[in-house]
């Protein structure tokens, strides 16, 4: 079952089109990724997806339902993960859900018994009635994540779940999330870690200057744009000439020299004897060697 489905989907402004055609499809219990630079009009993509900016132009249903006529019935399902942290810092975290779940029309009672499950789930029970600026960066999207989760949404929406957070946090939120799918619950987000989302998503798209640039897991893109293993090295002359000598291709990114291939042990020991190498490393491929890949690595604002 498609929980999102695009077809030529567009968003644009008298200077900018923002979401240029694009199209997509997510299924029902995964998680999928919009991954993009700065502009690349992910954002925008699910603010469209979550009601709060009309598109103008092409299809966009959710739950089977247009977004622009039928907004207030899709909110209903939907939990929305913000990046920015807009808690309320007047009420304590356990004020922050009940409150929260109130404009859902969840009777008192049955929000606050929901209120104390989901701190439980999130590992904040004992902050439960702590003020918002009492608590660590970690605590609070965890609080973010456990109001989104009030309504027991079909559809959570994560724009940057883990942002400024330690590795601890960020593992403990994956593990949130995963356990989440496993219950059946359906997740759209962005990132801009490319780890956690070759780590989170069944299926993601790449996205640049408002459309899509590839879409696929996280293995496929990898395998397919990226090869299996990356060499590194200086890219001194020699080194050059001799994998040119060899008919081997290369990139270089400023004072680094990058093979990707399938057969990394022939080729290191080409660069070390052949080319008289001795500073060769071989890493796996990522995600992030993809995306660097498709959307460049010139620095965007």
């Amino acid at each position: 079952m498609e929980v999102i489905s695009a077809h030529g989907l567009e968003k644009r402004f008298p200077d900018l089109t923002a979401v240029d055609q694009i199209s997509f499809a997510v299924e029902e219990k995964e998680i999928f990724g919009f991954l993009g630079p700065n502009g690349a009009g992910k954002t925008t993509t699910m603010k469209m997806i979550h009601c709060v900016s009309p598109k103008t132009g092409g299809i966009l249903s959710v739950f089977g339902m247009d977004v622009n006529k039928d907004a207030r019935k899709i909110k209903e399902r939907l939990g929305i993960v913000p990046q920015e942290n807009n808690l309320d810092p007047d009420f304590s975290a356990f004020q922050n859900l009940t409150i929260y779940g109130r404009y859902f029309g969840i009777p008192r009672r049955d929000a606050e018994t929901k209120a104390e499950e989901l701190l439980a789930f999130m590992q904040l029970s004992e902050k439960r009635d702590v003020l918002i600026e009492k608590l660590s960066g970690g605590m609070k999207r965890r609080l973010i994540i456990a109001r989104a989760l009030i309504n027991d949404p079909q559809l959570l929406i994560l724009d940057e779940p883990t942002i400024g957070l330690d590795p601890q946090a960020r593992h403990l939120i994956w593990e949130k999330l995963r356990h989440l799918k496993a219950e059946g619950c359906t997740q759209v987000m962005t990132t801009h870690y490319l780890d956690e989302a070759e780590r989170l998503c069944d299926r993601l798209v790449i996205m640049d200057h408002g459309k899509i640039l590839v879409e696929g897991s996280p293995e496929k893109l990898v395998r397919e744009y990226a090869g299996s293993e990356i060499i590194e090295t200086t890219p001194t002359p020699e080194a050059i000439s001799c994998l040119e000598a060899a008919d081997i291709s290369y990139d270089i990114f400023g004072d680094l020299l990058q093979v990707q291939t399938a057969t990394p042990q022939a080729i290191a020991h080409t660069l070390m004897e052949s080319c008289r190498h001795t500073t060769v490393t071989v890493r796996r491929a990522t995600l992030e060697d993809v995306f660097l890949k498709l959307t460049g690595r010139t620095l965007r604002e």
